[in-house]
């Protein structure tokens, strides 16, 4: 009678122990699915985008087709881009590409439309969005915020002061882009001089553009990096460059990048070169200038 209990009371505990058993595996699974997911998530880039502005050191040094070929060179090296264009007019961004001007930083940070849908869908595939330099409430949102992507990129607007935008304050690294012509480098060192005044910079980052040759070039940066250490104790750091070529005109021509529609041009191989370097650039946790916007945010 013993024997037939006991086998009883085990046929009865069976079930209920199979189910504890089966609840324990589950939540070992859900937890290494877990882990999974974040450890993907680390190593797919999946944090806070990186955020580049790129600022002309005067007028006509060619930075919004910088901007828009680092745009293309860093989708082809499968990063999400989002490019903010401050620009206004012909050579802007928006005008330049062969994307349809749909919505606005605004309209996405103010008045709640999607990015998805304000944003304009480039050939190249890096998302282009207009920002208004006027709207000073949008311009100060928290640019991170908005966009899940891998690297944005400012073609940067600077007041009469030489002083970057809230929205353009926030970038990790600014990049002042010149030629190699007199006239292109004292403008680029005046204007290394403002920003590094306005916001108190340490570091910048400094690029020529359509250079005739890579000594050239190198020169150049050289005689600026020295100047900027020994007069404004500013650390400046070589952006890259970029050669003169003929095939960029013809790619403009086109309303297209020089990486997508000549893609073995010599210009097509140095911005993919400087997009790779760019992604490699050490991320600073906040900025002097960011971290004086956000607080002038929160003081209204």
């Amino acid at each position: 009678m013993r024997l037939t209990q006991r086998l009883l009371l085990l046929r009865q505990a069976a079930p209920q122990r199979c189910k504890v058993e089966v609840a324990a595996l589950n939540k070992v699974v859900s937890d290494q699915a877990d882990g999974l997911r974040c450890l993907m998530a680390q190593h797919s880039g999946m944090h806070a985008a990186q955020v580049i502005a790129l600022v002309g050191s005067s007028p006509r040094v060619g930075v919004t087709s910088v901007a828009l070929n680092l745009a293309a060179a860093l989708v082809q090296q499968g990063k999400e881009v989002l490019l903010l264009d401050e620009q206004s007019g012909a050579q802007s961004a928006t005008a330049m590409s062969a994307a349809d001007a749909a919505g606005s930083w605004s309209e996405v940070v103010v008045g709640g439309v999607p990015l998805s849908v304000a944003a304009s869908r480039m050939a190249c595939g890096a998302l282009l969005l207009r920002v208004s330099k006027d709207d000073s409430t949008a311009a100060a949102v928290e640019v991170r915020s908005v966009f899940q992507g891998q690297v944005i990129l400012i073609d940067a607007s600077l007041d009469e002061n030489g002083a970057l935008s809230p929205l353009a304050a926030q970038a990790d690294d600014v990049v002042v882009v010149l030629q190699p012509q007199a006239a292109s480098i004292t403008a680029a060192y005046t204007c290394i001089k403002q920003l590094h005044y306005a916001h108190a910079l340490q570091r910048l980052r400094i690029m020529v553009n359509l250079a005739a040759g890579m000594p050239e070039a190198q020169r150049v940066l050289s005689n600026l990096i020295a100047t900027g250490s020994r007069y404004l104790g500013l650390a400046l750091e070589s952006a890259g460059c970029v050669a003169a070529d003929p095939y960029l005109v013809r790619a403009q021509g086109l309303k297209l990048s020089v990486v997508e529609a000549f893609q073995t041009s010599v210009a097509a191989v140095d911005f993919r070169r400087m997009a790779a370097q760019l992604l490699q650039w050490p991320r600073i946790v906040a900025t002097p200038v960011a971290t004086k916007v956000a607080a002038t945010v929160r003081a209204h």
